[in-house]
């Protein structure tokens, strides 16, 4: 069996740059403190990550810890938004039709496929071993989705406000055999 806890970032700091370079609030990096104490007494054999900065911020004390390297992978990276893009209204749209995007940003078909092969290839590259990934919340929930299509959008508007969150999936091959919510820390969601 091979375990993955997807650890979705703590709260970026979205004054502080481009999507891609958001760090974390001041607040955060104490919360990713949650991550570490988590993962601490796990046997943890290696960590991924999406290679934005929020997501390896909130790992890398972790992985740290246990005196590995963070491999990034492209794909694992977040929906590509459109300025605006982070309402309601435009979630609900895009849950309810994985094909459509705003002008400029893209579509969750897009996401959970990229998503979805990464996680497809670290799991071959890594069977029966313990590892972490280095999320964020609409990638994160399109894999859900992927495995349980009734996650939606409802499922994700759960979760927005969860930040850091652990999920621990378990797969034999790349089979999903269970899924256990962990850990997470409530934190207003700011686009």
């Amino acid at each position: 069996m091979t375990k993955i806890y997807f650890v979705r970032h703590a709260q970026s700091d979205w004054r502080s740059g481009p999507d891609r370079e958001r760090g974390l609030t001041a607040e955060a990096l104490e919360d990713r403190r949650v991550v570490l104490a988590f993962l601490r007494d796990k046997p943890v054999d290696a960590f991924y990550c999406s290679p934005y900065r929020r997501s390896m911020d909130t790992i890398q004390e972790a992985a740290d810890y246990f005196g590995l390297p963070i491999h990034t992978d492209e794909r694992l990276r977040e929906r590509a938004a459109a300025p605006g893009g982070n309402c309601l209204e435009l979630f609900q749209k895009r849950w309810s039709d994985f094909g459509w995007h705003e002008p400029g940003g893209e579509c969750l078909r897009s996401v959970q496929s990229r998503n979805i092969a990464a996680l497809t290839d670290i799991l071959t590259a890594n069977p029966g071993k313990t590892l972490v990934i280095g999320t964020h919340g609409t990638a994160l929930s399109t894999i859900l989705n992927h495995f349980d299509p009734s996650f939606g959008c409802d499922d994700f508007m759960r979760i927005i406000n969860w930040m850091p969150y652990i999920v621990e999936l378990d797969f034999e091959g790349t089979a999903l055999l269970s899924e256990t919510e962990h850990v997470h820390v409530e934190k207003e969601y700011r686009p």
